[in-house]
């Protein structure tokens, strides 16, 4: 079928009204008419082709909100009518050691990206910058009935973002947790840690974001512009998770870490960052990296979010708003995530 999207056809162009092609379905794959769909920071570094050669035209997407439409004739665990999301992968090999243990963002042949991949029928993928999108069905996310579909939309990326280490790096009670930015990846870290039981401490360049922070559940808040905060915090930490993507002196904020403390980067600069070898020697700290969750944790932290009421603040925009969106992005100019209503699109 061809619906309508959004598209950019180069890495300065902006984005038009456009059709592009869906697949027919076969007997296990999901048709899911969307109703919203969030704007993430990877959208904006791949559209304008900042990490790598792209595939244009491109349509974003991701964070994908929306509702059952049609299902193929093997589904079995979802109807017509289901509230359903889908996050930064549609499909992975399903053999490999990665895949089989439920952590295919890990696929060893890699998994099929939502968007600027090439699927199964070899096909180029696009995104959830349109009306609908077919899904085979082991890649479709239930989303809980007290999640509206506007906030559920961020929760498929910058959610499990930062779910995934809080979780595999243990911020429970008794946990000192810090969180660099204050963004759309960053609040949702925030309020996922305080839930999680850890005493969190927001890392921001001002302090125009405090109260903020403190209201979304955490303790203590630093700019780090002054001088002062980053001796003054001098081995505080069991854990930072570092939400921002720009280019950072790493090994400053590893000297924030307490013996044994890891620091998880979840942002994704295009510049590499460096490490002085010391600051990790020193304390014996680990500098680690994480990416998304697989499907199956993606909906424990779905199911979490209910339970805890964690919402994302968004922004709901039209489609004709997206250029905009992504300049005010990267102004640091949105509390906290754009959120785009595809009814507009």
């Amino acid at each position: 079928m061809n619906v309508k999207a959004r598209a950019v056809n180069g890495p300065t162009e902006a984005f038009e009204k456009t059709e592009i092609s869906r697949r027919n379905l076969d007997q296990h794959d999901v048709l899911i008419e969307i109703k919203y769909a969030g704007i993430c920071h990877s959208d904006i570094h791949t559209a304008r082709g900042e990490w790598g050669d792209v595939h244009y035209p491109l349509v974003p997407g991701h964070e994908i909100a929306g509702i059952v439409a049609e299902v193929g004739s093997d589904v079995t665990s979802f109807k017509v009518g289901d509230r359903v999301g889908v996050g930064c992968m549609v499909d992975s090999c399903g053999k490999c050691v990665s895949c089989r243990e439920g952590e295919e963002q890990y696929c060893e042949e890699g998994n099929i990206q939502t968007y600027g991949g090439i699927d199964k029928h070899g096909e180029h993928t696009q995104g959830g910058y349109s009306t609908h999108i077919v899904v085979t069905e082991g890649f479709v996310l239930r989303i809980p009935d007290s999640i509206p579909f506007d906030a559920a939309a961020p929760l498929l990326c910058a959610g499990i973002t930062t779910y995934s280490p809080l979780k595999k790096w243990q911020a429970d009670t008794g946990k000192k947790v810090a969180v660099i930015g204050l963004g759309g990846l960053g609040h949702l870290a925030v309020k996922i840690a305080h839930a999680m039981g850890a005493e969190v401490t927001v890392l921001s360049q001002t302090l125009k974001k405090e109260q903020d922070g403190l209201t979304f559940g955490a303790k203590n808040y630093y700019a780090t512009s002054d001088p002062e905060t980053l001796t003054k915090l001098a081995g505080s930490f069991d854990l930072i998770i570092n939400t921002v993507s720009a280019k950072l002196d790493m090994s400053a904020y590893l000297n924030l870490l307490a013996l044994n403390g890891t620091l998880v980067n979840v942002g994704a600069p295009s510049e590499p960052l460096e490490v002085n070898a010391f600051s990790l020697i020193s304390k014996r700290r680990s500098f680690a990296g994480s990416m998304i969750g697989g499907i199956k944790e993606t909906q424990e932290m779905l199911d979490f979010c209910a339970e805890h009421n964690i919402l994302p603040e968004i922004e709901v925009i039209s489609a004709d708003r997206i250029d905009e969106a992504y300049e005010r992005v990267l102004e640091s100019d949105v509390r906290y995530r754009f959120v785009i209503d595809t009814s507009t699109i």
